[in-house]
């Protein structure tokens, strides 16, 4: 079953239970939120958790690109992505979690095809100001899944204030053996699908007061639910990555997680450029040029004459048709050759300065703000270029990444 499959099977299955489905939101959160990028799905719907009326009724579902910059040193492993699609459904205080959490287990089982014994769940155990999710633990016992208490794991907050609540998570077994042990005990218990019981508000002195209404937020990553089903070993050799595979390592031959993650970075910068984002200092800007900095850094470590020029025109279209942008390829492609010829020209000065007598020795911390304020040169980029991190163009070797 292909992403697309799984997705029509997802928005049609939870419309026959009542909900309706809702455009998806870029990546750009409303003016005033205090996050950069929509991380989660119940970003753009915060109000109607909150209590306000959704125009389309109590029961909602969506597909939603999101972006979580906390993922980026986890990219490289067989299960993070940067950016990715996450499928998800809201009770505004209409029904409660052992409902959702049924209608998971069908959909999964039923649905899906997913053997039963693959599965394993978690739930809150309870802390000194929330009893246990008793609620969800017996849903679980009742359809004979194994199910894990916690305590840190099993609460969801969107921050230090705000809703927040117990959640049950579903995990999945991607191992080669019968499964064993339990999701903390065992990395190859993979999480798919979060559920949490919204009900609460943390204050800003830590307490926590009823919200306006009972809700139920779900989230389930499309591309970790498609490896999975598919019986790939990572994320990354799920049918979304088909075109890259095939593309990329004729171009740019690299190690598997090296691989992976100029494919995580260029696609997650595709896509944040589609909606709108440029390059810039600060902000989502800065994180767009960091993703840029951070896949040029590897593509040079064994070849610096690589440029995003070369990339094949097919891989920025593919990934913008995944995420259903209408952004221009070309440009997009420009936006791209741009910044990595600003990132060359910053190098240059940059060993340009650091080949003045002052520098050549140990640098203390007056160095390194002289070296940002007056030549634009952030401290990690100053390290690593002293470290041979960044070879000239034509000196071509195994260097520091």
């Amino acid at each position: 079953m292909d992403t697309e499959q799984i997705v029509r099977t997802f928005v049609e299955y939870y419309e026959d239970q009542g909900h309706r489905r809702i455009t998806g939101s870029t990546l750009l959160p409303e003016p005033g939120d205090p996050v950069l990028f929509t991380s989660a799905g119940m970003h753009p719907l915060t109000p109607y958790l909150e209590g306000r009326p959704h125009p389309l009724g109590r029961r909602l579902v969506n597909v939603q690109r999101c972006l979580r910059t906390t993922d980026l040193d986890e990219v490289g492993d067989s299960t993070h992505l940067t950016v990715f699609q996450m499928l998800g459904t809201w009770s505004l205080g209409d029904y409660e979690g052992p409902r959702s959490l049924d209608w998971a287990y069908r959909l999964l089982t039923e649905g899906l095809g997913v053997d039963p014994g693959r599965l394993h769940a978690t739930v809150f155990g309870g802390d000194e100001q929330v009893g246990p999710d008793t609620e969800s633990l017996r849903l679980w016992q009742e359809r004979g899944v194994p199910v894990e208490p916690t305590v840190d794991d099993n609460w969801w907050s969107n921050g230090p204030v705000g809703p927040c609540g117990p959640d049950s998570e579903i995990f999945l077994w991607s191992g080669d053996t019968p499964p064993r042990s339990t999701p903390t005990g065992d990395e190859r218990w993979v999480e798919v699908w979060n559920h949490v019981m919204m009900r609460h508000r943390r204050l800003d002195d830590g307490r926590l007061v009823p919200l306006p209404q009972r809700n139920v937020d779900t989230g389930l990553g499309l591309e970790r639910l498609a490896a999975l089903l598919q019986g790939k070993s990572s994320v990354f050799e799920c049918d979304v990555f088909e075109p890259w595979r095939r593309l990329l390592p004729v171009l740019w031959p690299l190690d598997e997680p090296w691989f992976r993650v100029v494919c995580d970075h260029l696609r997650s910068a595709v896509v944040v450029v589609g909606d709108g984002v440029r390059p810039s200092n600060t902000g989502q800007g800065y994180v767009l040029r960091r993703l840029v900095r951070r896949l040029l850094t590897v593509l040079w470590r064994d070849d610096p004459t690589r440029v995003l020029g070369d990339l094949p025109q097919e891989l920025i279209t593919h990934t913008l048709d995944h995420f259903r942008q209408d952004a221009d390829p070309g440009l997009v492609r420009r936006l791209l050759v741009e910044e990595e010829r600003r990132f060359r020209q910053l190098l240059d000065r940059g060993r340009n300065v650091l080949a003045r007598p002052r520098f050549r020795g140990p640098l203390g911390e007056e160095d390194f703000h002289y070296l940002h304020d007056t030549h634009g040169l952030p401290r990690e980029l100053v390290t690593s270029l002293r470290e041979g991190g960044y070879p000239e163009p034509g000196r071509v070797g195994a260097v520091r990444s």
